[in-house]
């Protein structure tokens, strides 16, 4: 190899070896949801700390959706649904990596975690929310078939940023006191841990009512089931592996 070759091909593999990893290998079945439809809005909330633990979850080395192929594409068919009505999805969480999930169970043990974020719950002692159902020792969205999610208006103006120094109000208060989201009103935030956020909770206005009803139905449609405690959960049985997973989101 002559020293000029040898030079190019030195300088071709340092670039390659120091290019970001923006791709990740994914078990056969899964995709990423922006790589079937980029449109649907993700804000990934255990990425971060925007979430009821107040910290970025186990697993969740990105902010990515993840799912099994059938539910991203049944998705992109909701999202096609809605468009015409100046609507879109918005996506909280998809495939969750099950040292996530028994992070989330340690978390609902633990007295003393911090920071408080009471908010989530401010209705409930935090030891009832296993027997009450809201967090689990096991979950569908680790067989990549459930997504956490709500609508949002197309023209929606971007949410301002999310300040974990805040004292935002309870997530069954009203939505002005809540933690800063762009998506339309449903009575209650994502992950609220309230009787409030029964899908047919009695306790809504007539437009948190209409809204919810407008999701569900357009979710139905598509072949997902909702979970009756939650507005925002929805699985994709039609896909179910009936195999949890523990591969990181990168």
């Amino acid at each position: 190899m002559s020293g000029g070759v040898r030079a190019s091909f030195v300088a071709a593999l340092f670039i390659f070896a120091s290019a970001p990893a923006w791709t990740q290998s994914l078990p056969p079945s899964f995709v990423t949801l922006r790589s079937v439809d980029p449109s649907i809005r993700q804000d990934m909330r255990y990425a971060g700390k925007d979430n009821f633990t107040g910290h970025p979850l186990p697993g969740y080395e990105r902010g990515e959706c993840i799912l099994q192929r059938p539910a991203a594409l049944a998705l992109q068919r909701v999202q096609a649904d809605l468009a015409p009505h100046n609507l879109a999805l918005k996506v909280y969480d998809c495939y969750r990596p099950t040292r996530a999930v028994a992070a989330m169970a340690r978390w609902a043990a633990d007295s003393r975690s911090t920071p408080d974020t009471s908010r989530y719950y401010p209705r409930i002692n935090k030891h009832s929310l296993f027997a009450l159902g809201y967090i689990s020792a096991h979950s569908a969205h680790s067989r990549g078939v459930a997504v956490d999610l709500t609508i949002m208006p197309l023209d929606a103006l971007p949410r301002q940023a999310f300040d974990a120094n805040a004292h935002y109000g309870a997530c069954s208060g009203p939505a002005a006191t809540r933690e800063p989201d762009d998506s339309i009103d449903m009575g209650t935030s994502f992950d609220c841990f309230d009787t409030k956020s029964q899908t047919n909770a009695p306790d809504l206005t007539a437009d948190q009512r209409t809204q919810r009803d407008i999701l569900v139905r357009a979710m139905t449609r598509h072949g997902f089931k909702n979970y009756a405690r939650e507005w925002w959960h929805f699985s994709y049985y039609a896909a179910d592996p009936r195999q949890a997973y523990d591969f990181p989101v990168r």
